[in-house]
């Protein structure tokens, strides 16, 4: 009788018990969401391991949208932005035209929290073909390597990325391909 008075006396307060069993299926529901949130940036994670070390490295641009949504918003290190999965590859085939061999093979780093990922990796490549400069002229090769750090940082929505920001040193690069001193 005096546990239904406190209870009754606690409704009309507007205070709500929780009984050890509630506490338990709390927890346990958050715990759960905590794991399933985990499940989906670990599989974010792999998926910018596959699009770095096999889809980026080997040009495997129809295979670009497992990871990049049609509309994406990329980010570029010279502050420039783009919008488009298609776009997007242009800009990726760029890249290998003055240095074929670009690639990326390791992510030492890799953070997921939610809906967000970012993987620090290594670029690495070499100056081997003319670089165009857009004007309708070339720059010679000098055959010098490169070896950059880079940073991606994805947002992810309905399994693919809907924005990315692309981060690497554009001077050490250019000093390391022999075009700055």
């Amino acid at each position: 009788m005096k546990l239904v008075k406190t209870v009754l006396t606690a409704a009309s307060l507007g205070l709500v018990i929780a009984t050890p069993h509630a506490f338990a299926e709390a927890a346990g529901s958050k715990l759960a969401r905590h794991e399933a949130a985990e499940k989906i940036a670990n599989t974010h994670l792999a998926t910018f391991d596959t699009l770095d070390f096999d889809v980026f490295t080997n040009q495997k641009w129809d295979r670009l949208k497992e990871s990049h949504s049609k509309d994406i918003t990329v980010h570029w290190p010279d502050g420039h932005e783009t919008k488009g999965i298609e776009r997007h590859i242009e800009d990726l085939k760029e890249m290998f035209i003055y240095a074929p061999d670009t690639r990326i093979l390791v992510h030492p780093i890799k953070v997921a929290s939610a809906e967000w990922t970012s993987v620090v990796g290594v670029m690495e490549g070499t100056f081997t073909k003319p670089m165009p400069t857009g004007d309708g002229k070339v720059i010679r090769p000098t055959g010098k390597a490169f070896k950059l750090i880079m940073c991606t940082v994805g947002h992810w929505k309905n399994g693919t990325m809907d924005e990315e920001y692309l981060f690497w040193d554009n001077q050490t690069f250019m000093m390391q391909i022999g075009l700055a001193p």
